[in-house]
């Protein structure tokens, strides 16, 4: 077995000092807001509409293969773009500060069949402030996956690189269904009318979309319905491997780590800080890339500082590197390629049985006081 070295390794002074560095940074880009990055996501909308309007035009009035290819792939560039780079990204707060309400964190309402309250809460609550906790951030292998051998394994395991190509294909419904804890009401920890109240907004917004584009704008296009009911089913198959892929690499790939309950336990902001560069991948590209991506592409600045605005990652990564090189903190960075065969290889890894690894690391008090060596067999 291997050794597994844990976020406790840094002294609480060393810790403290991090947390120093890293508030300054928040605080001085939150301080340079201004109109440059109201104009990009205003800019984001435009694009959004536009590329729509396209995708949804050459789908429905134009003729031929290339006409429908490139209706396609407008329509779900687009879908990607407003899931990304403007529907995650807002519904952070990250341009709470612009006082627009149609860019408000909490009333914006994304294109994809997960309804944005129970994303709020299983992504901005349970995921970020718990990253890669096991039994707290459910996100970590979606109650799906077993990536790591501290998760229990079971013979349903053996089928996980199934399971995973399931849920790419179908992304946004297994986010949708996320929040409403389907689990729990199955092994009866949830009651049926608090389960009727989970399940309802995710079926009006499930109708809403599903009608729309399997209904509405095939009926509109007359002759041309199965051309855009195909075209609409292929947009959105797009849109879930994209986002599912990118997500994948900012939490699954081979150097990121995971966490035990007691490792957490009297976390400092420094502590907390620590967990989330070394719960999170990073990935190298393109301007356009990280267009597309959400900006998710710097997954390590985004868990950091969630509520600045995205674009604002690319600028401040290479400060947030040198503050890691500084601390003896790995930068998990790679290309796309390469973290994607990561995560693929620990889907299928994890898959098989296995024991838990030696988990050797220094457990502190409540005042960051040397307790003991950790040591998980």
């Amino acid at each position: 077995m291997s050794t597994f070295t844990t976020r406790t390794d840094l002294e609480p002074a060393r810790l403290d000092a991090l947390a120093q560095e890293l508030d300054a940074l928040r605080l001085r880009v939150k301080a340079s807001l201004g109109e440059r990055d109201a104009s990009h996501i205003r800019r984001m909308q435009k694009i959004v509409a536009g590329a729509e309007i396209s995708g949804r035009s050459l789908l429905m009035f134009g003729w031929g293969p290339i006409s429908w290819v490139a209706g396609v792939l407008s329509l779900a560039f687009s879908k990607i773009l407003e899931n990304m780079e403007v529907g995650h990204n807002v519904m952070h707060g990250q341009y709470d500060w612009m006082n627009d309400p149609t860019l408000h964190s909490q009333t914006y309402e994304w294109d994809i069949v997960c309804d944005g309250g129970h994303w709020r809460h299983s992504h901005n609550v349970e995921h970020h402030n718990h990253t890669n906790i096991l039994g707290k951030d459910h996100d970590y292998g979606y109650g799906m996956l077993r990536l790591t051998p501290e998760q229990r394994w079971s013979p349903g395991a053996l089928i996980q690189p199934f399971t995973y190509m399931l849920l790419a294909a179908l992304f946004q419904w297994g986010v949708a269904v996320h929040d409403i804890k389907i689990g729990r009401y199955v092994k009866g920890r949830m009651s049926r009318a608090e389960f009727a109240e989970r399940v309802r907004p995710f079926l009006r917004k499930a109708g809403r979309l599903l009608f729309k584009d399997y209904v509405l704008f095939p009926l509109i296009a007359l002759w041309n319905a199965p051309r855009v009911l195909l075209g609409n089913l292929i947009a959105n198959l797009l849109r879930n491997l994209w986002t599912n892929a990118i997500i994948f690499c900012g939490h699954f790939t081979r150097d990121a780590h995971v966490y035990m309950r007691n490792e957490v336990a009297n976390e400092s902001r420094g502590a907390w800080y620590l967990r989330q560069i070394q719960g999170s991948s990073n990935l190298q590209g393109s301007r356009w890339f990280h267009l597309l991506t959400g900006h998710l592409s710097h997954q390590i600045e985004h868990h950091l500082f969630p509520d600045l605005p995205a674009p604002r990652y690319a600028e401040i990564a290479p400060e947030v590197r040198e503050i890691c090189q500084k601390y003896g903190i790995n930068y998990n960075s790679g290309g796309f390629f390469k973290q994607y065969f990561g995560v693929l290889a620990r889907i299928v890894r994890h898959a098989w049985p296995s024991r838990p690894r030696v988990r050797s690391g220094i457990q502190r008090g409540p005042a960051g006081e040397h307790v003991a060596h950790v040591i998980v067999a």
